[in-house]
Formats: structure tokens, C-alpha cells, sequence
């Protein structure tokens, strides 16, 4: 039946209480385009001539919102259904309604919105018809837009929608799709995590660069942003680093030159970051430490009117109640400022010496909201001394940089490193950079020509890991995170690295610069280079992929390959292996060494003692059969074995004619590399095959 609008009101027996202003707004956009789809439910009020609505209450509002904007006549009638019945049988009515409702997954709003773009809408025309903002149905659209497997995953629900969002933060598909299976195995996946992964090699819209320089300038120059449409326009990514550095070392530079020629300090430093640590650190200047000054009377009184404004706000905070007009937050605010203006006029600094500003620079550096700020101290190649006598003059001594001296702030070179022609000035930063990375590839290829020399730098720089100090390499040694840490159970293994390392020459290591280190390690023997290059790269193997239970197959490879003895160097004991596995998996391993008889011998005994028993056994100090002891000596659980194509979750795949094991552990690989390891095992070389089917893998 049709009813005018204006005798229409909301029941008490509706059921539903809460309610969202955004989503009435929405599907009053969405009534005002389509009209009523799905009637009301009303029944007869006691008030004369009016009708309650037990179901519908949000329809009611939205079609009240558009009757407020005047698109609808308040007598305006709407469809509605009459229900006859108790107040009860209303309120059960309306439970229903709302309780069997089921709305659209978020895979479903992603379809529908793309069909209706397919059909000739714009992004602007379906916001506008569903009461959405344009920021929504973009952001549907581009999760629309995910890798298949990634899409398929949020409509089944393996994925949450957060989840896809933040792989969505990119439309580029093959790093989704990386980051997909680089996350497939992780325990409890976070969107941040994802989102990071997905935004390696990219700048967010807020980074202090960013702000710098201005989108405008940056899409100006060619360089792109990917728009995570989920979140604020801070979270989109500028994928063109090199051009948004670029501009903001044009900026910064030319500020730069400003400063110093209104200051007339020696130089000033630009450094496209929130400070000035590495830097300082890279030209090894020495931070000029400046004499306190006397404080004037205007800071005394200063410091005299903060003191009293803070002692009155303290007083407020620790007398006053929540809950009236007092702004507790604004007076802790308004205290940390005077806090801090207090401290800066508690510490006055004398300007530096006119006659000394041709010795010291700054550094430019920028604040987090992207503004070009000096920073106070001042720094110079020389170390500065300043001191006051007792009638306040200040005097200063310089003590020149030692040439060669690797101590820090003693280290940079008496002139640049690369001048302009003609003159004393160091070259833009910009240009240094341009002419640093073609000196760098000149060296690349002549490199190509000594692979001698490439080898012993390799295997220094690989070496050379435990100094921080650059090597001009991404190279680097070192040992990797392990899962399993604290008090572990020992083997002969642990002794051979230890004497290993012990026999290392480290004579090299003594120098402190890391050009005279790389000098000093070519001059050593080759047998002493394989010596760490050995070391180095047996240290750095991981113990298993990832966070699963898998190891890295082309271990299984290695090892084969060096035909491991593992019985030799680790044996089961009660407490590494025994008292860890059931009962049940005791007497398998004595099965199989022994057979049943040997098991049976056992299985009354508690797991406690029988761990123990097989601690003996297998260490072959139990009397047994000798067949049964040599047996057991040689056995190892499959975790401990280099079986190629064994996972310790799985059974080993026996070595016969029937199996092909370089293929297992090439499994998923190309089949060009499946098809050259078949090749290599029908001709009988199993070691060599072995070999070489692991490097056409």
C-alpha cells in the first residue's frame, strides 16, 4: 500500500538502535537515484491516521534526509507493507528483517562496481549514484584490478580484506604476486608487513622529500605515484626515488649556496634528511664547541615569567576535576613549550668569532614536515678550541686534521674530493654523485678484465664483515638469524668452526682503515684467501626457509656433493633427540636398526628410560649384535640426513631406478632444467650428474 511520507515514524518495537550518519547519507544517494527497491514495514499506530515503521528505519531516515534537501514532497507516498499482529509479533517481524540479512562481500562490491564501469559509468557517476565517495569506489576498483590469485583469495576469505588492501597498494602484478608468495608461508601475515614489502624501493607521500619538493614539481619531472586508495594521500607511494632526490639536491643546494653567502661561513651542507648524523660522519669534521655566554637580564626575567607561568599551570593540573571547561591537554602542551624555551635560554651559546667563520660550516637539513632547517652547531675540518678568560674574552686554537689519521673528525681531506676547475670549491653535490656513478662503472668493467683481483675482493669483503666501516661493496659476510637459540646440544661440528676460525690469519684485520686492510689481505697466501673464503661462506648458511619446517634443498645438494658423514659428527642422544620424539618413534628407530625382536626387548620400559636406552644403543656402547650395532651407529632420523629430495616432514624417496632424485630437488623449477638433470642421470654419473644438474637448475 502507497503512505505519504509524512505519516509515516520510526516504531520502538525496531530492532535496530544503532546508527551510522555516513551510511544513512549513502543510501539516501542511493533511494534518491533508484527509488524504494524493498517496501516498509508498518503496522496501524494507536495516533490517528499514522503509521509505525517496524522495519525499514533506515530507509525512513534516508527518505527524511531527502525530503530535508527538497528533492522529495514530504507527502511524497511510499510503498510500504501492512502487518497485522501483536506489538510482539512486530518486534519479531523486525528481528527477522534485519536478522537474516546478509550484505556484499567485498570481492562482490569490487565486481559490481567494474561492471558498471564496463557499461560507460565513470568513477565520479557511481560514487555520485551510491552516496560513496570517489576515494571508495576507486580504491574497490583497484583491489578489482588484484592478481588473479590474490582476488581469489579475498572471495573465498583466505585473505582479509586488509590484507588485500595493502597488496593492492601497488598495480603492479608481479610484485603482488611476489610478495603473495614470499607471505604465503608467514605465520599471522600483518598488512603493515605486507604493505612494507610492497613498498621497497618507494617513498611515502609524507617522507620530509616528499613534502620538499611538492607533488606538483615531482609529476612535473616525469615521476609517478602509486595512490594506496585505502588509506590518506601520506600513505601513496613516489616510485621514481631518483627523481624526487634529484629535485629535492636542486632545492636544497640551491638554498645552500643562498646561506653561505649571507653568512659567509666556509660551507654549507645539504642533507636531504631529518639530520645530519651520517654526513658528519662520511666527512669526518669535527663538531665546534662553542663557550657558554652570560645569561642577559631580559633572559633572566624571561626565565623568571616562565618559571612563575609553569608553577601556576602545575597548580591547576593537580587541583583541577575532569569534566569542567578546564583543557588539561592544552595546559600539559602549553608547559612541555615553556619547558623547553626555558631550557634554551638556560644554555646561551656565544656566536661564533667573525675571524673563525671562514673555518666552520653547517649543515641544511630538513624537518619532518619538509622544511629547510639550519642546524645549530657548527662544525670544521680543523678541531676548534674555544675558551673564555676571566675578564670574558673569548679566545680559539685550531689543531690542523692529521693527514692519514682514520680517527673520527680527523679523516676528511685537507681539499675536497673533487673541485671545480680552477678553482678551490668543491663541485655540486649533484654532479658528484653523476661523476661517482660513472667512475664506478668505468671500474666495473675494467674489473671484468682481472678476475683474480675480483675474487680476493669478494672473498675481503665477505671477510671483513664484522668492521662497520664501507668497503665500496654491497657484498657482505656474516652469520644469519638462527630459529633456535640459546643452550643447544653440541657436536663435533661446533669444534671444527671454532678450530677453524682459530687458525684464520687475522694479521690483516689489525690495520683500521679498510683500504689498508684489502691491501694487506691480497698480499696473503691462496691457500690462506680459500682458508676464509671457506670460513666465511660456512658460517653464513641458513639453517631452514623461512619460518617453516623446510630446509633449503640445494643444502641437500652440498651435501651430497661433499659426501657428509653425519653419524661421524652427531649421534641421537636422550636430550637432543629422544626425549623430544614420543615413545612410539623410540622403538621405530629401534626397529629399524634391530628389527622387531630388538624393539620388543624395550617396549614395557618408561619413555624416560627407554630415551636413555637409545642413547646408549645408538652411541654403540650397549651390547648388542654386531650387525644390530653397526646398524645402529650408521642410523640417523630423517631430519639430520642430506638425502636429495628428503624433507624432513616427509618419507625419503629411495634412491633406484625408478626415482629421480636431482628432479626432486629441482621440483618446480623450469622444465628445461628438469629435462637436462633427466639427461644427466641416464648417462650414469651420478655424482657429476648430481653436480650439474644443480647448476642447469
Amino acid at each position: 500500500m502507497l503512505i505519504p511520507f509524512s505519516r509515516l515514524y520510526l516504531s520502538d518495537a525496531n530492532v535496530r538502535k544503532t546508527r551510522s550518519e555516513e551510511d544513512d547519507i549513502q543510501l539516501s544517494a542511493d533511494i534518491e537515484a533508484r527509488g524504494l527497491l524493498q517496501n516498509l514495514l508498518v503496522t496501524k499506530s494507536k495516533k490517528r491516521g499514522k503509521f509505525a515503521v517496524i522495519a525499514g528505519g533506515r530507509r525512513l531516515r534516508a527518505i527524511e534526509m531527502i525530503v530535508a534537501r527538497g528533492a522529495w514532497d514530504p507527502d511524497t507516498e511510499i510503498e510500504c507493507k501492512l502487518l497485522e499482529g501483536s506489538e510482539e509479533e512486530a518486534g519479531e517481524a523486525s528481528l527477522a528483517e534485519n536478522f537474516q540479512r546478509v550484505g556484499m562481500s567485498p570481492a562482490e562490491e569490487c565486481r559490481a562496481f567494474q561492471h558498471f564501469i564496463k557499461e560507460g559509468s565513470d568513477v565520479a557517476a557511481v560514487a555520485k549514484r551510491f552516496g560513496l565517495t570517489q576515494r571508495f569506489v576507486e580504491g574497490r576498483l583497484r583491489l578489482a584490478n588484484l592478481a588473479e590469485p590474490i582476488f581469489e583469495a579475498l572471495a573465498k576469505g583466505d585473505v582479509t580484506l586488509e590484507i588485500a588492501k595493502a597488496y593492492a597498494a601497488t598495480d603492479q602484478h608481479e610484485v603482488q604476486l611476489r610478495v603473495f608468495e614470499q607471505m604465503r608461508y608467514a605465520y599471522n601475515p600483518s598488512a603493515d608487513a605486507i604493505r612494507r614489502m610492497v613498498a621497497s624501493g618507494s617513498m611515502r607521500g609524507n617522507d620530509p622529500i616528499a613534502l620538499l619538493i611538492g607533488e606538483d614539481a615531482y609529476v612535473a619531472a616525469g615521476g609517478k605515484i602509486e595512490r594506496d586508495l585505502f588509506s590518506e594521500a601520506a600513505d601513496d607511494r613516489w616510485i621514481d626515488i631518483e627523481i624526487a632526490h634529484r629535485l629535492a639536491a636542486e632545492k636544497m643546494e640551491a638554498e645552500a649556496q643562498r646561506i653561505a653567502a649571507e653568512t659567509g661561513l666556509a660551507w654549507i651542507s645539504p642533507v636531504a634528511s631529518t639530520n645530519s648524523w651520517q654526513a658528519r660522519s662520511e666527512m669526518g669534521v669535527n663538531a665546534v664547541r662553542l663557550p657558554p655566554a652570560p645569561l642577559s637580564e631580559e633572559a633572566r626575567a624571561r626565565i623568571d615569567a616562565i618559571d612563575a607561568r609553569m608553577e601556576e599551570i602545575s597548580e591547576i593540573i593537580d587541583e583541577g576535576e575532569e569534566g569542567g571547561d578546564t583543557d588539561f591537554g592544552q595546559l600539559e602542551a602549553e608547559y612541555e613549550d615553556l619547558d623547553a624555551a626555558r631550557s634554551d635560554l638556560n644554555n646561551p651559546v656565544r656566536a661564533l668569532p667573525e675571524e673563525w667563520r671562514s673555518e666552520a660550516g653547517r649543515f641544511l637539513v630538513l624537518t619532518t614536515r619538509g622544511e629547510m632547517v639550519l642546524e645549530a652547531d657548527y662544525y670544521s675540518e680543523k678541531r676548534l678550541s674555544f675558551e673564555t678568560d676571566e675578564n670574558g674574552k673569548v679566545t680559539a686554537t685550531a689543531e690542523e686534521p692529521v693527514p692519514g689519521s682514520t680517527k673520527r673528525g680527523s679523516a676528511a681531506p685537507s681539499r675536497p674530493e673533487a673541485v671545480a676547475p680552477g678553482t678551490e670549491k668543491p663541485i655540486s653535490a649533484r654532479l658528484f654523485d653523476e661523476l661517482s656513478v660513472q667512475r664506478r662503472n668505468i671500474l666495473s668493467a675494467s674489473l671484468l678484465t682481472d678476475p683474480g683481483l675480483a675474487l680476493d675482493f669478494a672473498i675481503f669483503a665477505l671477510a671483513d664483515s664484522r668492521s662497520y666501516e664501507s668497503r665500496g661493496t654491497s657484498i657482505k659476510g656474516g652469520r644469519p638469524s638462527d630459529p633456535a637459540t640459546g643452550e643447544l646440544s653440541q657436536s663435533t661440528a661446533e669444534g671444527i668452526l671454532a678450530e677453524a676460525e682459530n687458525a684464520l690469519d687475522t694479521g690483516w684485520q689489525e690495520h683500521s682503515c679498510a683500504a689498508q686492510r684489502f691491501i694487506a689481505f691480497r698480499e696473503l697466501a691462496d691457500e690462506t684467501k680459500a682458508a676464509w673464503l671457506a670460513y666465511v661462506v660456512a658460517i653464513s648458511l641458513e639453517a631452514k626457509k623461512g619460518y617453516g619446517s623446510e630446509y633449503h634443498p640445494i643444502h641437500a645438494v652440498i651435501g651430497s656433493m661433499l659426501d657428509i658423514d653425519v653419524a661421524a659428527m652427531w649421534r641421537p642422544t636422550a636430550e637432543n633427540f629422544f626425549d623430544r620424539v614420543s615413545k612410539t618413534s623410540c622403538l621405530a628407530a629401534l626397529t629399524e636398526v634391530g628389527g622387531s625382536d630388538l624393539a620388543a626387548r624395550y617396549a614395557a620400559s618408561k619413555k624416560a628410560d627407554l630415551a636413555k636406552t637409545c642413547e646408549t644403543i645408538f652411541a654403540g656402547k650397549a651390547i648388542v649384535e654386531q650387525d644390530v650395532k653397526e646398524a645402529a651407529l650408521a642410523w640417523l632420523p630423517e631430519g639430520m640426513k642430506f638425502t636429495i629430495g628428503a624433507n624432513p616432514a616427509d618419507p625419503v624417496i629411495p634412491d633406484t631406478d625408478e626415482s629421480d632424485p636431482v628432479a626432486d630437488v629441482c621440483d618446480g623449477d623450469n622444465g628445461e632444467a628438469d629435462s637436462e638433470a633427466e639427461e644427466l642421470i641416464d648417462d650414469h654419473q651420478p655424482e657429476v650428474a648430481c653436480e650439474e644438474a644443480a647448476v642447469a637448475a
